[in-house]
């Protein structure tokens, strides 16, 4: 699908006060506990060093906030008007993000608590050159198979983003036996997989949304070229941070230059909320120009905000981010 102009300025903004189709996250819910090293990882890692590697970094500033990829998705498109319920599986810990989450209006319906556990938490490193060391404790998402695509009622669109390996493997059968399309987002759980699993999320998959090192990786485990992966699907996006991304879509590539950055302050969840605006303009019937432009959006000012879930713009906001990016309004 192309850019249609007339149709774009048909879709506005005041899109998101029309009643939301339901969306459902499937993925980890988590707390981040995110420390920012106010140096440069490379000053410290010598390459040639790499096989005695003992480091430590001193991180002045600590913080622990509520993230999760199921938890940032969910919160993004929550933003831009969406109805989106996370599934996934959370520990004896889980009650302030709890109360986070109602106070947001998201539905936990199908988040499941497992007793004797703890809610998945991640540990992030940051440095200067926002290049990141992230550590990951599952806790409860080891359980997140029990969930079911199944006992979601009403979805228009699903993702699979990272969770737990078997819980993954059996959202990618379900969503297509229940006639939901659904985006593979593979993520930093791409290493739990093989290359013939791999290959079988691309075959069960509508979209697949991947950073570039991810896409270059998936590329390797699967032994399928970028074409090849992109002939598969209906759409294959591949994000670069700053230098934008780019959409392969019934043949076609096009390059979506990056939307606009006042300041960066933390990349922590920016790819959560890019992949909240390519669901937002799927679930509205947008081109996927327009999806992704939105997800640049949404990134961009997720980027200068510290944590995954601090930024709150107002509906004006985005739309006047948008336009200013890219000369129209959606």
């Amino acid at each position: 699908m192309g850019y249609n102009a007339e149709k774009a300025q048909q879709k506005s903004f005041e899109i998101i006060k029309e009643p939301a189709m339901p969306a459902l996250i499937c993925g980890s819910l988590a707390y981040d506990t995110i420390m920012l090293f106010p140096e440069r990882f490379r000053d410290h890692i010598l390459p040639e060093q790499m096989h005695i590697l003992n480091v430590s970094f001193l991180v002045p500033q600590l913080r622990r906030e509520f993230g999760g990829v199921a938890g940032n998705i969910s919160y993004n498109l929550k933003l831009l008007g969406g109805e989106p319920y996370p599934m996934g599986t959370v520990g004896d810990d889980f009650g302030p993000y709890q109360r986070h989450l109602d106070e947001l209006g998201i539905s936990t319906r199908y988040v499941r608590h497992m007793t004797g556990e703890f809610t998945p938490q991640a540990f992030i490193t940051t440095d200067m050159e926002d290049n990141q060391i992230t550590a990951f404790h599952p806790g409860a998402m080891a359980h997140s198979h029990i969930n079911r695509v199944a006992d979601a009622e009403g979805a228009k669109i699903g993702i699979i983003a990272p969770d737990g390996k078997q819980a993954m493997l059996q959202h990618s059968q379900d969503f297509p036996k229940r006639g939901i399309p659904h985006v593979f987002d593979p993520g930093q759980a791409m290493t739990q997989f093989d290359g013939d699993e791999l290959r079988e999320f691309i075959a069960n998959a509508n979209w697949i949304i991947a950073n570039d090192y991810e896409y270059q990786l998936l590329q390797e485990r699967t032994g399928m070229s970028g074409e090849q992966i992109a002939r598969e699907v209906w759409a294959l996006v591949v994000t670069k941070g700053g230098d934008g991304s780019v959409l392969y879509e019934d043949g076609k590539v096009t390059e979506i230059h990056a939307a606009g950055v006042h300041e960066i302050k933390d990349p922590t969840g920016c790819g959560d909320a890019y992949r909240a605006g390519f669901i937002h303009g799927v679930l509205n019937d947008m081109d996927l120009e327009t999806a992704c432009r939105i997800g640049s959006v949404m990134g961009a000012i997720k980027i200068e905000h510290l944590a995954p879930q601090h930024h709150r713009p107002e509906p004006q906001e985005i739309a006047d981010r948008f336009e200013a990016a890219y000369g129209y309004r959606f």
